[in-house]
């Protein structure tokens, strides 16, 4: 009798065009695309940091502060204008301190175009029609090496950079500390944005020439001037990471759970 009724429900509604199906619970997530989302996945599946490296830190990155509050923090903003909220985070993190300075490939002074709204400062010039380019303003510039070297800093390590546009030249002065590296997070482009910044395809082959793979992705952005994506997150780890142990899809049970959905 149930069939029954189900067939005829599925028939009436064909003939407005509609097709009826059941919900799949166990289909691939597709609601897990945030950062606070990515961690957690990868800490419940082994990823425990000893030091967080947050480049671009700005008002705080809170998903890496939840997810590994007892890690050691070291933040790193090149504008002292956000001071106020590092002194808030460092003092309610267990082990934390930042630094006002811009990571660089080598030591020395850089100038940075610091724009109206702050968060979207670079070290590029912006290709766009408008005043957003900002001011410049000179500031130091810290290999993360010397960096984590001069504080005496310990892996395994998460690196997490957005500084619009200049990720790759962070990552350059970060030879010694990638290798004790277990995942880094980067903002990239689908566009030049940022005139003689790399793009996605730039940051894909660097990250996999160092032996890092995508892993994650999450926090797509589109651009308002025609809908297009313009960057997105992706978090990279080693090729031979214990996240990528397995290079199947589902277990025996999980599969046979999926097939009697997809029957039903």
């Amino acid at each position: 009798m149930f069939n029954l009724t189900k067939s005829l429900v599925r028939k009436f509604f064909k003939l407005f065009g509609f097709e009826i199906y059941r919900h799949r619970q166990a289909i691939a997530q597709t609601s897990r695309a945030s950062m606070y989302a990515c961690l957690r996945q990868a800490c419940q599946n082994g990823l425990q940091p000893k030091t967080i490296i947050d480049v671009g830190a700005a008002s705080g990155t809170f998903a890496l502060y939840e997810v590994f509050p007892e890690a050691r923090h070291i933040l790193i903003e090149p504008l002292e204008e956000y001071i106020p909220h590092l002194n808030s985070l460092v003092d309610k993190l267990e082990q934390a301190e930042y630094i006002i300075a811009a990571a660089t490939a080598k030591p020395g002074n850089l100038v940075i175009n610091v724009h109206p709204d702050l968060v979207g400062s670079s070290f590029y010039k912006e290709d766009e029609d408008s005043d957003v380019n900002g001011v410049e303003r000179t500031i130091p510039g810290m290999p993360l090496d010397n960096i984590c070297s001069e504080r005496g800093t310990e892996g395994p390590y998460l690196i997490k950079i957005d500084t619009q546009g200049y990720e790759l030249e962070v990552l350059k002065g970060a030879q010694t500390v990638l290798k004790d590296t277990e995942l880094v997070i980067l903002e990239v482009s689908f566009f030049e944005f940022f005139k003689g910044g790399p793009q996605v395809y730039d940051c894909l082959s660097f990250m996999k020439n160092l032996g890092f793979v995508p892993y994650d992705i999450f926090d797509l952005q589109y651009r308002l001037l025609d809908g297009a994506m313009s960057q997105v997150d992706i978090a990279f780890v080693r090729e031979q990471s214990q996240l990528r142990k397995y290079h199947f899809y589902a277990t025996r049970e999980q599969r046979a759970e999926l097939t009697k959905q997809f029957l039903s």
